[in-house]
């Protein structure tokens, strides 16, 4: 991008996103939690790091080089949330349910591990219920765009209803 400040807000951006208070953070939680006794919030925390992060640069980084109005990149950054934690959820639900020749990995690992989880926490039933709502959250968040977000909606659709 021509704009020098453009530039360095990505930058600062992708660096927050990827560093402790990103995925790294989210990642070294992940380490700490074999053993640990994790409850919903720490999961969730965990995994909006984890996950979340880089998603939400993703959105960030359209809005920035976009130059989305603040409200409308605050709508973008609770789709992201949602949809990292919808799409989490659903990676938990596939470990669960899931045909490991579809996914195209072994399966159950999470259980077996004796890792905390959404399922482990909510069980399935409330779970998959949390995982619609926060699709359908993260879709709301989108009421101020127009078509150009159908693509996002769809995303956010897609998170729950993949195979792999």
């Amino acid at each position: 991008h021509p704009d020098p400040f453009v530039r360095a807000e990505l930058i600062r951006e992708l660096a927050v996103a990827s560093g402790p208070a990103g995925m790294a953070g989210g990642q070294m939680m992940d380490l700490v939690a074999d053993g640990a006794d994790f409850d919903l919030h720490a999961v969730t925390r965990l995994q909006q790091l984890k996950t979340g992060a880089l998603i939400s640069f993703c959105l960030e980084a359209g809005a920035i080089l976009g130059r989305v109005a603040p409200d409308g990149r605050l709508g973008l950054r609770g789709y992201a949330r949602d949809v990292g934690l919808a799409f989490q959820i659903a990676d938990d639900v596939l470990d669960a349910e899931g045909d490991a020749e579809v996914a195209g990995k072994a399966l159950q690992k999470d259980a077996e591990a004796g890792k905390a989880t959404f399922l482990s926490l909510l069980g399935i039933d409330r779970a998959k219920a949390q995982m619609h709502m926060l699709v359908d959250q993260a879709v709301a968040h989108l009421h101020g765009f127009g078509a150009e977000a159908d693509l996002l909606r769809a995303i956010a659709r897609y998170t729950v209803e993949r195979d792999r």
